[in-house]
Protein backbone atom coordinates (compact mmCIF):
# COMPACT_ATOMS: atom_id res chain seq x y z
CA UNK A 1 0.00 0.00 0.00
CA UNK A 2 1.03 3.46 -1.17
CA UNK A 3 2.70 5.31 1.61
CA UNK A 4 3.00 9.16 2.81
CA UNK A 5 6.77 10.63 2.59
CA UNK A 6 5.83 13.55 5.43
CA UNK A 7 6.08 11.44 8.52
CA UNK A 8 5.77 14.58 11.06
CA UNK A 9 5.69 13.42 14.54
CA UNK A 10 4.20 16.60 15.44
CA UNK A 11 6.68 17.96 18.36
CA UNK A 12 5.89 21.29 17.98
CA UNK A 13 3.63 23.38 15.68
CA UNK A 14 6.68 25.83 14.92
CA UNK A 15 9.50 23.68 13.96
CA UNK A 16 9.65 22.01 10.56
CA UNK A 17 10.87 18.64 9.40
CA UNK A 18 13.11 18.19 6.48
CA UNK A 19 10.95 17.03 4.32
CA UNK A 20 8.48 20.01 5.09
CA UNK A 21 11.77 22.26 4.71
CA UNK A 22 12.15 20.85 0.93
CA UNK A 23 8.18 21.30 0.32
CA UNK A 24 8.42 24.50 0.80
CA UNK A 25 11.50 25.40 -1.03
CA UNK A 26 9.79 23.23 -3.84
CA UNK A 27 6.30 25.07 -4.14
CA UNK A 28 8.41 28.29 -3.85
CA UNK A 29 10.23 27.25 -6.87
CA UNK A 30 7.28 26.38 -8.81
CA UNK A 31 5.31 29.45 -8.40
CA UNK A 32 8.50 31.79 -8.78
CA UNK A 33 8.22 30.48 -12.06
CA UNK A 34 4.48 29.50 -12.92
CA UNK A 35 2.25 32.29 -10.95
CA UNK A 36 4.85 36.05 -12.17
CA UNK A 37 2.66 38.50 -11.99
CA UNK A 38 2.57 38.90 -15.69
CA UNK A 39 0.93 35.53 -15.42
CA UNK A 40 -1.77 36.48 -12.82
CA UNK A 41 -2.71 39.74 -14.48
CA UNK A 42 -2.56 37.02 -17.69
CA UNK A 43 -5.44 34.59 -16.01
CA UNK A 44 -6.93 37.00 -14.05
CA UNK A 45 -7.99 38.55 -17.25
CA UNK A 46 -9.34 34.57 -18.48
CA UNK A 47 -12.86 33.45 -17.68
CA UNK A 48 -11.26 30.71 -16.63
CA UNK A 49 -9.08 31.85 -14.45
CA UNK A 50 -6.40 29.77 -14.54
CA UNK A 51 -3.98 27.34 -16.63
CA UNK A 52 -4.69 23.87 -17.43
CA UNK A 53 -1.05 22.93 -17.79
CA UNK A 54 -0.16 24.57 -14.46
CA UNK A 55 -3.15 22.64 -13.08
CA UNK A 56 -2.02 19.14 -14.22
CA UNK A 57 1.43 19.86 -13.24
CA UNK A 58 0.12 20.48 -9.24
CA UNK A 59 -2.10 17.38 -9.84
CA UNK A 60 0.13 14.63 -11.41
CA UNK A 61 3.83 16.13 -11.17
CA UNK A 62 3.96 17.53 -7.68
CA UNK A 63 0.81 15.92 -6.55
CA UNK A 64 0.31 18.69 -4.42
CA UNK A 65 -3.71 18.66 -5.17
CA UNK A 66 -4.32 15.59 -3.37
CA UNK A 67 -2.20 16.46 -0.61
CA UNK A 68 -5.13 15.45 2.09
CA UNK A 69 -5.99 12.68 -0.13
CA UNK A 70 -5.32 9.08 1.90
CA UNK A 71 -2.61 7.01 -0.22
CA UNK A 72 -4.49 3.93 -0.73
CA UNK A 73 -7.17 6.65 -2.94
CA UNK A 74 -4.00 8.20 -5.34
CA UNK A 75 -3.15 11.04 -2.97
CA UNK A 76 -0.10 11.95 -0.87
CA UNK A 77 -1.42 11.48 2.60
CA UNK A 78 0.22 14.87 4.32
CA UNK A 79 -1.49 17.02 6.75
CA UNK A 80 -2.77 20.04 7.12
CA UNK A 81 1.17 21.71 8.11
CA UNK A 82 1.94 20.05 5.03
CA UNK A 83 -1.04 21.91 2.80
CA UNK A 84 -0.55 25.46 4.81
CA UNK A 85 2.80 25.24 3.66
CA UNK A 86 1.51 24.89 0.16
CA UNK A 87 -0.77 27.70 0.64
CA UNK A 88 1.43 30.22 1.92
CA UNK A 89 3.65 29.85 -0.64
CA UNK A 90 0.93 30.25 -2.95
CA UNK A 91 -0.19 33.24 -1.32
CA UNK A 92 2.97 35.13 -1.72
CA UNK A 93 2.19 34.58 -5.39
CA UNK A 94 -1.42 35.63 -5.50
CA UNK A 95 -1.93 31.69 -7.54
CA UNK A 96 -4.75 31.47 -9.76
CA UNK A 97 -6.11 28.05 -10.05
CA UNK A 98 -8.57 25.54 -8.32
CA UNK A 99 -7.00 25.14 -4.96
CA UNK A 100 -8.55 26.51 -2.50
CA UNK A 101 -11.60 24.82 -3.70
CA UNK A 102 -10.76 21.91 -4.56
CA UNK A 103 -7.65 20.62 -2.68
CA UNK A 104 -8.92 22.30 0.43
CA UNK A 105 -12.94 22.33 0.39
CA UNK A 106 -13.95 19.72 -1.94
CA UNK A 107 -11.55 17.51 -0.37
CA UNK A 108 -12.48 17.99 3.70
CA UNK A 109 -15.89 17.95 2.44
CA UNK A 110 -15.39 14.08 1.07
CA UNK A 111 -13.25 13.10 3.85
CA UNK A 112 -14.85 14.40 7.01
CA UNK A 113 -18.63 13.31 5.40
CA UNK A 114 -17.30 9.71 6.20
CA UNK A 115 -18.84 8.74 2.97
CA UNK A 116 -16.25 5.55 1.89
CA UNK A 117 -18.37 5.06 -1.70
CA UNK A 118 -18.07 8.90 -2.23
CA UNK A 119 -14.56 9.01 -1.46
CA UNK A 120 -14.14 6.04 -3.61
CA UNK A 121 -15.77 7.32 -6.71
CA UNK A 122 -14.35 11.21 -6.34
CA UNK A 123 -10.85 11.55 -4.39
CA UNK A 124 -8.58 9.42 -7.17
CA UNK A 125 -9.72 11.85 -9.56
CA UNK A 126 -9.42 15.00 -7.40
CA UNK A 127 -6.26 13.87 -6.36
CA UNK A 128 -4.42 13.83 -9.89
CA UNK A 129 -6.03 17.16 -10.77
CA UNK A 130 -8.51 15.63 -13.79
CA UNK A 131 -11.43 16.41 -11.11
CA UNK A 132 -12.07 19.83 -10.74
CA UNK A 133 -13.87 20.40 -7.68
CA UNK A 134 -15.80 22.63 -5.14
CA UNK A 135 -18.32 23.33 -2.45
CA UNK A 136 -21.37 25.19 -3.12
CA UNK A 137 -22.57 27.03 0.51
CA UNK A 138 -23.52 30.02 0.26
CA UNK A 139 -26.96 31.68 -0.93
CA UNK A 140 -27.85 34.82 -2.23
CA UNK A 141 -28.34 36.57 1.73
CA UNK A 142 -24.46 35.79 2.04
CA UNK A 143 -25.02 33.54 5.49
CA UNK A 144 -22.23 31.38 6.18
CA UNK A 145 -24.56 29.94 9.09
CA UNK A 146 -27.11 26.57 9.01
CA UNK A 147 -29.96 29.20 8.46
CA UNK A 148 -28.95 30.04 5.49
CA UNK A 149 -29.17 27.07 3.62
CA UNK A 150 -32.59 27.48 1.30
CA UNK A 151 -31.80 25.00 -1.57
CA UNK A 152 -34.54 22.14 -1.36
CA UNK A 153 -33.57 18.64 -1.92
CA UNK A 154 -36.58 16.10 -3.00
CA UNK A 155 -36.15 12.63 -3.51
CA UNK A 156 -36.95 11.67 -7.27
CA UNK A 157 -37.00 7.88 -7.29
CA UNK A 158 -33.74 7.21 -8.54
CA UNK A 159 -31.67 9.91 -6.43
CA UNK A 160 -32.65 13.61 -5.51
CA UNK A 161 -33.26 16.95 -7.52
CA UNK A 162 -31.96 20.18 -6.40
CA UNK A 163 -33.92 23.14 -6.49
CA UNK A 164 -32.49 27.48 -5.66
CA UNK A 165 -29.26 28.90 -5.66
CA UNK A 166 -25.84 29.23 -4.51
CA UNK A 167 -23.61 32.27 -4.67
CA UNK A 168 -19.97 33.52 -4.39
CA UNK A 169 -19.03 29.33 -4.95
CA UNK A 170 -15.64 29.23 -5.55
CA UNK A 171 -14.69 28.01 -9.48
CA UNK A 172 -18.51 26.86 -9.42
CA UNK A 173 -18.31 27.77 -13.44
CA UNK A 174 -15.46 25.27 -14.13
CA UNK A 175 -15.89 22.82 -11.52
CA UNK A 176 -16.46 19.07 -12.95
CA UNK A 177 -18.25 18.66 -9.30
CA UNK A 178 -20.16 20.71 -7.57
CA UNK A 179 -20.55 19.15 -3.70
CA UNK A 180 -23.57 21.17 -2.50
CA UNK A 181 -25.59 21.73 0.86
CA UNK A 182 -29.64 21.50 0.45
CA UNK A 183 -31.88 21.41 2.63
CA UNK A 184 -34.27 18.06 2.89
CA UNK A 185 -37.36 17.08 5.22
CA UNK A 186 -34.75 15.79 7.62
CA UNK A 187 -32.61 18.90 7.67
CA UNK A 188 -29.72 20.32 5.86
CA UNK A 189 -27.73 17.37 3.84
CA UNK A 190 -24.75 17.15 1.32
CA UNK A 191 -25.03 16.33 -2.00
CA UNK A 192 -22.63 15.87 -5.38
CA UNK A 193 -24.17 17.26 -8.59
CA UNK A 194 -21.96 16.47 -11.53
CA UNK A 195 -20.59 20.10 -13.17
CA UNK A 196 -22.70 19.17 -16.88
CA UNK A 197 -25.70 18.46 -15.08
CA UNK A 198 -29.16 19.33 -15.95
CA UNK A 199 -31.21 21.91 -14.68
CA UNK A 200 -27.46 23.93 -13.75
CA UNK A 201 -26.85 26.86 -14.67
CA UNK A 202 -23.70 28.79 -13.98
CA UNK A 203 -22.74 32.35 -14.26
CA UNK A 204 -18.50 33.71 -14.02
CA UNK A 205 -19.55 36.78 -11.30
CA UNK A 206 -17.34 39.84 -11.63
CA UNK A 207 -15.77 40.25 -7.71
CA UNK A 208 -13.19 42.58 -6.27
CA UNK A 209 -10.50 39.98 -6.29
CA UNK A 210 -10.37 38.63 -10.45
CA UNK A 211 -7.23 36.52 -9.03
CA UNK A 212 -9.73 34.17 -7.67
CA UNK A 213 -12.90 32.99 -9.80
CA UNK A 214 -16.75 32.78 -8.31
CA UNK A 215 -19.97 32.11 -9.98
CA UNK A 216 -23.37 32.19 -9.05
CA UNK A 217 -25.08 28.81 -9.41
CA UNK A 218 -28.65 27.99 -10.25
CA UNK A 219 -30.78 24.79 -9.71
CA UNK A 220 -33.80 23.70 -10.93
CA UNK A 221 -34.12 20.05 -10.23
CA UNK A 222 -30.81 19.03 -10.96
CA UNK A 223 -30.22 15.83 -10.14
CA UNK A 224 -27.80 14.83 -7.19
CA UNK A 225 -26.71 11.96 -5.27
CA UNK A 226 -26.50 12.44 -1.53
CA UNK A 227 -23.34 12.03 0.10
CA UNK A 228 -23.06 11.05 3.74
CA UNK A 229 -26.48 10.56 6.29
CA UNK A 230 -29.44 12.66 5.01
CA UNK A 231 -30.26 15.47 7.64
CA UNK A 232 -26.58 15.35 8.85
CA UNK A 233 -24.70 17.57 7.00
CA UNK A 234 -24.14 20.81 9.02
CA UNK A 235 -21.82 19.29 11.39
CA UNK A 236 -20.12 18.12 8.47
CA UNK A 237 -19.85 21.50 7.24
CA UNK A 238 -19.17 23.03 10.25
CA UNK A 239 -16.01 21.17 10.51
CA UNK A 240 -15.46 21.94 6.95
CA UNK A 241 -15.51 25.73 7.30
CA UNK A 242 -13.40 25.87 10.18
CA UNK A 243 -11.12 23.40 7.90
CA UNK A 244 -11.36 26.23 5.52
CA UNK A 245 -10.61 29.34 8.04
CA UNK A 246 -7.46 27.49 8.89
CA UNK A 247 -6.13 27.16 4.92
CA UNK A 248 -7.60 30.76 4.00
CA UNK A 249 -5.36 32.07 7.13
CA UNK A 250 -2.32 30.50 5.95
CA UNK A 251 -2.94 32.17 2.89
CA UNK A 252 -2.97 35.49 3.86
CA UNK A 253 0.03 35.14 6.07
CA UNK A 254 1.85 34.41 2.52
CA UNK A 255 0.76 37.04 1.07
CA UNK A 256 0.99 39.65 3.71
CA UNK A 257 4.67 38.68 3.90
CA UNK A 258 4.99 38.89 0.33
CA UNK A 259 3.50 42.65 0.57
CA UNK A 260 5.53 43.47 4.06
CA UNK A 261 8.57 42.32 1.46
CA UNK A 262 7.62 44.47 -1.31
CA UNK A 263 6.74 47.82 1.25
CA UNK A 264 10.40 46.96 2.62
CA UNK A 265 12.34 46.60 -0.39
CA UNK A 266 10.84 49.66 -1.61
CA UNK A 267 11.57 51.86 1.91
CA UNK A 268 15.56 50.88 1.23
CA UNK A 269 15.54 51.60 -2.65
CA UNK A 270 13.15 54.75 -2.77
CA UNK A 271 15.46 57.98 -2.23
CA UNK A 272 14.08 61.67 -0.92
CA UNK A 273 15.62 64.40 0.00
CA UNK A 274 18.75 62.61 -0.70
CA UNK A 275 18.27 59.63 1.85
CA UNK A 276 16.29 56.44 2.07
CA UNK A 277 12.73 57.02 2.87
CA UNK A 278 13.13 54.04 5.07
CA UNK A 279 15.54 55.86 7.46
CA UNK A 280 12.40 58.44 7.87
CA UNK A 281 10.98 57.99 11.26
CA UNK A 282 7.27 56.89 10.15
CA UNK A 283 8.26 54.75 7.52
CA UNK A 284 10.24 52.92 10.23
CA UNK A 285 7.18 52.90 12.63
CA UNK A 286 4.43 51.85 9.98
CA UNK A 287 7.20 48.58 8.79
CA UNK A 288 7.73 47.56 12.58
CA UNK A 289 4.59 47.53 13.58
CA UNK A 290 3.11 45.46 9.70
CA UNK A 291 6.17 42.98 10.76
CA UNK A 292 4.82 42.48 13.81
CA UNK A 293 1.39 41.68 12.69
CA UNK A 294 2.78 39.35 9.85
CA UNK A 295 4.64 37.52 12.55
CA UNK A 296 1.93 37.26 14.64
CA UNK A 297 -0.59 35.72 11.61
CA UNK A 298 2.30 33.78 10.63
CA UNK A 299 2.28 32.01 13.84
CA UNK A 300 -1.30 31.90 14.84
CA UNK A 301 -1.93 30.28 11.04
CA UNK A 302 0.63 27.90 11.70
CA UNK A 303 -0.59 26.90 15.15
CA UNK A 304 -3.94 26.35 13.77
CA UNK A 305 -2.47 24.29 11.04
CA UNK A 306 -0.62 22.18 13.88
CA UNK A 307 -3.91 21.56 15.77
CA UNK A 308 -5.70 20.82 12.11
CA UNK A 309 -3.21 18.03 11.64
CA UNK A 310 -3.58 16.63 15.15
CA UNK A 311 -7.06 16.88 15.50
CA UNK A 312 -6.74 19.00 19.03
CA UNK A 313 -9.62 19.67 21.00
CA UNK A 314 -8.37 23.69 20.48
CA UNK A 315 -9.53 23.59 16.69
CA UNK A 316 -12.57 25.46 17.00
CA UNK A 317 -11.72 28.31 18.92
CA UNK A 318 -8.45 28.02 17.04
CA UNK A 319 -9.49 28.41 13.89
CA UNK A 320 -11.63 31.24 14.62
CA UNK A 321 -8.53 33.23 16.13
CA UNK A 322 -6.79 32.38 12.98
CA UNK A 323 -9.47 33.71 10.84
CA UNK A 324 -9.98 36.56 12.11
CA UNK A 325 -6.53 37.96 13.08
CA UNK A 326 -4.99 36.83 9.90
CA UNK A 327 -7.67 38.65 7.38
CA UNK A 328 -7.25 42.06 9.44
CA UNK A 329 -3.39 41.23 9.02
CA UNK A 330 -3.53 40.73 5.38
CA UNK A 331 -5.67 43.80 4.70
CA UNK A 332 -3.65 46.33 7.21
CA UNK A 333 -0.45 44.99 5.61
CA UNK A 334 -1.69 45.40 2.03
CA UNK A 335 -2.50 48.77 2.69
CA UNK A 336 0.38 49.67 4.20
CA UNK A 337 2.48 48.39 1.12
CA UNK A 338 0.14 51.25 -0.87
CA UNK A 339 0.73 53.60 1.16
CA UNK A 340 4.16 53.18 1.71
CA UNK A 341 4.37 53.03 -2.52
CA UNK A 342 2.28 56.22 -2.43
CA UNK A 343 0.70 57.60 -6.11
CA UNK A 344 2.36 54.20 -7.64
CA UNK A 345 0.98 51.86 -5.33
CA UNK A 346 -2.45 53.10 -6.92
CA UNK A 347 -1.57 52.54 -10.24
CA UNK A 348 -2.76 49.44 -12.36
CA UNK A 349 0.64 48.83 -13.38
CA UNK A 350 2.19 48.24 -9.66
CA UNK A 351 0.96 44.36 -8.24
CA UNK A 352 0.31 46.19 -4.56
CA UNK A 353 -3.34 46.73 -5.16
CA UNK A 354 -3.51 43.45 -6.60
CA UNK A 355 -2.52 41.93 -3.14
CA UNK A 356 -5.14 44.33 -1.38
CA UNK A 357 -8.35 43.13 -3.76
CA UNK A 358 -7.20 39.96 -2.62
CA UNK A 359 -6.86 40.80 0.91
CA UNK A 360 -10.07 42.54 1.04
CA UNK A 361 -12.05 39.43 -0.55
CA UNK A 362 -9.71 36.86 1.38
CA UNK A 363 -11.42 38.53 4.40
CA UNK A 364 -14.90 37.82 3.64
CA UNK A 365 -14.79 34.88 2.13
CA UNK A 366 -15.46 32.08 4.34
CA UNK A 367 -17.43 35.15 7.08
CA UNK A 368 -16.14 38.44 7.97
CA UNK A 369 -14.16 38.55 11.18
CA UNK A 370 -17.23 39.67 13.01
CA UNK A 371 -18.88 36.34 12.14
CA UNK A 372 -15.70 34.74 13.33
CA UNK A 373 -15.68 36.32 16.52
CA UNK A 374 -18.90 36.03 17.18
CA UNK A 375 -18.33 32.42 16.51
CA UNK A 376 -15.08 31.92 19.35
CA UNK A 377 -17.42 33.97 21.65
CA UNK A 378 -19.68 30.89 21.71
CA UNK A 379 -17.41 28.20 21.58
CA UNK A 380 -15.19 29.66 24.43
CA UNK A 381 -18.66 30.19 26.28
CA UNK A 382 -18.52 34.14 26.77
Amino acid sequence: MPTSPFTSPFASPFASTPEQDELRRTVRTFMAQKSPEAEVRRLMATTMGYDPATWASLGHDLGLVGILVPPELGGAGATFVELSIVLEEMGRRLFCGPYLSTAVLAVTTLLESGDETAQRRWLPGIATGDTVATLALTEDDGRWDEGGITVTATPDGTGWALSGAKQYVLDGHTADLVLTAARTTRGVSLFAVPGDAPGMSRTPMTTLDQTRKQARIELNDAPATLIGADGHGWPVLERVLDAAAVALAAEQAGGARFALDMTVQYAKDRIQFGRPIGSFQAIKHSCADTMLEVESATSAARYAAWCAATHDDLLAEVSAIAGTYCSDAYLHAASACIQIHGGMGFTWEHPAHLYYRRAASSRLLFGAPDHWRSLLADRIGS
